[in-house]
């Protein structure tokens, strides 16, 4: 090899050292708070703030686990399934509805159209803290406050999600398609389940993922709306254990286990569905 051509591999070669450099320590960075977890998770009470966190000794995860089941007479799995039927149902619920807005908002044709677009899109910047009041007023005034209704109905309607429907109905649907079944005498409504609403799997996947996550993760509106402990998600009811675990340290190993837990269902959720997931982040790069 020439020294020509061994000064032009050298840039390609430390191009791609770097790149693998810097995933590296990113997988690294992003690895090591769920390695903590889970090694935290398999201590006990006294291992857990000694020097031995990383050693095999003291393995109590089955007895954290059983811990985490018996606390409170079986609160947490309580709490478990309350945060799964506010996620799961939520946000099935919530991205049916947000991309059947957001392919309106692409292929029909009404007045002012643009000017709601726009106030979507001016809802999307503001922040889920500060409608939490507005929305304790109307849930207060519905009778609905310490309801499950009083979390659940407001995760159905997401700003995001429209736009992210309009942009998948403007990258999946051809007008041309829709056009076709129209003349083949199929009504809106039909049009829109059985052709339409097929193309946008990808996106309805991906907007299911996003509602998802935020809705498992949403902690401030639980809080506002309910004081019945029976009606806490997961998220809410960890927090008050760690509250409580300053005055009752028995309350810290049940906290960890809890929150490892509380990360699976997002995990398998993107494993199961990743492949819908990431044809729906492309829509629309290729025409």
């Amino acid at each position: 090899m020439s020294v020509t051509d061994s000064s032009l591999s050298r840039p390609g070669l430390l191009g791609r050292t770097t790149v693998n450099a810097v995933v590296a320590i990113s997988v690294l960075y992003t690895m090591l708070p769920v390695l903590w977890l889970v090694l935290a998770a398999s201590k006990g009470r006294d291992s857990l703030f000694g020097s031995d966190l990383l050693s095999l000794g003291d393995f109590s995860f089955l007895q954290n686990l059983g811990d985490l089941f018996a606390m409170d007479g079986g609160l947490y799995g309580r709490w478990y399934v309350n945060s799964l039927l506010y996620a799961v149902a939520g946000a099935a619920i919530g991205s049916l509805v947000s991309v059947a807005c957001g392919y309106a908002f692409d292929k029909y044709r009404f007045r002012h159209k643009e000017k709601l677009f726009g106030l979507v899109l001016a809802a999307v910047m503001v922040p889920q803290t500060v409608l939490a009041l507005p929305l304790y007023l109307m849930a207060s005034g519905a009778g609905l406050v310490n309801t499950f209704w009083a979390v659940f109905v407001p995760v159905l309607f997401n700003p995001f999600g429209v736009y992210l429907g309009r942009v998948f109905s403007q990258g999946y649907v051809p007008d041309e398609v829709l056009e076709a079944a129209r003349i083949d005498g199929a009504g809106e409504l039909t049009t829109y389940v059985r052709v339409a609403l097929r193309m946008l799997g990808p996106g309805l996947v991906t907007v299911f993922l996003f509602q998802l996550t935020a809705i498992w993760n949403n902690f401030f509106l639980p809080m506002v709306m309910l004081s019945d402990q029976d009606l806490y998600p997961v998220s809410l009811g960890l927090y008050q254990w760690n509250s409580s675990a300053s005055v009752s340290p028995e309350y810290y190993p049940v906290v960890i286990m809890g929150s490892l837990l509380a990360v699976l269902p997002l995990i398998l959720a993107f494993t199961l569905l990743q492949r819908f997931w990431r044809s729906g982040l492309t829509a629309g790069a290729v025409k």
